[in-house]
């Protein structure tokens, strides 16, 4: 079995490098789909189109690896990538081994000596659900993974990687699944980890860069590009929407930090700045978990104050939890700008469509909420202020390009064509 592995890999490496050789593409995609009871969003397993197969993957910023619910198996008689029978378990001395257990991402999680026993014939690592913040034991393996390539206009299927590329990811147990999504079975990393998945896409022409464009209802699809592009939409079919983008500097807080950080100037309610003290040294994190926007108690009662001054002219209802300041949805025809003044002096806009939300019985809240006043991180933005928004992470260069709301542009993150081309020689 392992001189079958052996070889089915150099046949695999091969076919890759004739491939990429005569591809003209050198970004890949991948579909967004949004959870309608929790808003949580998430790519089907498949990596394609997405499919009623109750087989989904959470997008999470800070997760270190790609991990899933299954059994690792190793058939003794069947070819990598027939049957599920790329499972490999990684060993502990190898490389990848080490990097996957470099990320403490909670205290909490079992010790990961309690596998010693095992002796190095295994990897054990803590996947861990964001959502719940329980982590489990488990091992690391490989598996194939498969992508769609891009022109920046459509899918196609076959250009770059027709049998998948192997990655490492980590095995799950059930029980680590409950307070995710019923369809939801694990979680894809989008982070600073050299184990995250657009990382693990073994193509050097692919660059370090991805963008992520979320949806902002459960019928869209919203997309996500691994590469540097282009990226066109249908509705907008000659401009590639680099070209929407500002920028300003993204932080990683220490070499073993997975989020993403960016530093605010000022944040501005109406083209007036919010009474904060100094925002600089003020480190805000972007999180595809946290629905809303979240702010620190202190840096939220200033925001809130400055927002109901702005909005005196709307009437006032009582507050549907988790908001506390809500109106009267009939009497909202426009709402107060909110601006956010990046690191880089460029402005990052909050729209109506990404600060108000209507939840119903004509009511209408202020998306943001209160971390509270011990929080790890005064400012968190939240899926809600992203979606409709094209985000750029740029890790080679270290920079975040925004776009602020896409309709106003005239489109909108549900604008890819995910029609797919013909496949490729």
């Amino acid at each position: 079995m392992h001189h079958l592995k052996i070889l089915f890999l150099i046949t695999l490496s091969l076919f890759h490098n004739v491939l990429s050789q005569s591809s003209p593409f050198n970004s890949s995609v991948i579909p967004i789909k949004k959870d309608a009871s929790t808003s949580l969003h998430k790519v089907s397993g498949s990596f394609r189109i997405p499919r009623d197969d109750g087989y989904n993957l959470l997008v999470d910023l800070d997760a270190p690896f790609l991990w899933r619910d299954c059994i690792l198996n190793n058939p003794p008689n069947v070819a990598c990538g027939l049957e599920e029978g790329c499972r490999f378990p990684v060993r502990c001395d190898n490389p990848l081994c080490k990097e996957a257990r470099s990320y403490d991402v909670d205290p909490t999680c079992p010790p990961l000596s309690i596998a010693d026993k095992y002796g190095c014939g295994i990897c054990a690592v803590n996947p861990y659900n964001p959502i719940s913040k329980v982590c489990k034991l488990s091992q690391l393996t490989t598996d194939l993974v498969t992508v769609y390539s891009t022109d920046g206009r459509n899918p196609t299927w076959g250009a770059r990687f027709p049998f998948g590329t192997e990655m490492v990811i980590s095995c799950a147990p059930k029980n680590i699944l409950p307070s995710f999504p019923n369809d939801v079975h694990g979680v894809v990393a989008f982070s600073w980890s050299a184990l995250a998945f657009p990382k693990q896409i073994k193509d050097p022409d692919v660059a370090d860069k991805f963008a992520l464009c979320l949806p902002t209802t459960s019928s869209a699809v919203g997309v996500a590009f691994l590469g540097d592009g282009p990226f066109y939409f249908t509705s907008l079919p000659k401009v590639d929407l680099r070209s929407f983008l500002s920028y300003t500097p993204m932080i990683r807080k220490d070499s073993k930090s997975l989020g993403f950080y960016i530093h605010l100037n000022r944040i501005l309610v109406k083209g007036a700045p919010v009474s904060l003290p100094t925002l600089k040294s003020q480190s805000v994190k972007l999180s595809t978990i946290v629905p809303y926007t979240s702010l620190r108690s202190d840096i939220y009662k200033a925001f809130v104050t400055s927002f109901s001054k702005a909005a005196a002219n709307i009437p006032t209802v009582n507050a549907v939890k988790p908001f506390s300041l809500c109106f009267k949805s009939s009497a909202i025809s426009s709402v107060p700008k909110i601006d956010l003044e990046t690191e880089s002096g460029k402005i990052w806009t909050i729209s109506k469509e990404n600060s108000v939300k209507d939840v119903g019985n004509g009511v209408s809240c202020l998306a943001f909420v209160d971390g509270g006043s011990k929080v790890k991180d005064g400012i968190v933005i939240g899926t809600y202020q992203m979606e409709n928004n094209f985000l750029y992470f740029d890790l080679v260069n270290q920079k975040l390009g925004f776009s602020s709301s896409l309709l106003a542009r005239g489109t909108s993150c549900g604008s890819f064509n995910f029609t797919e081309l013909p496949r490729t020689n």
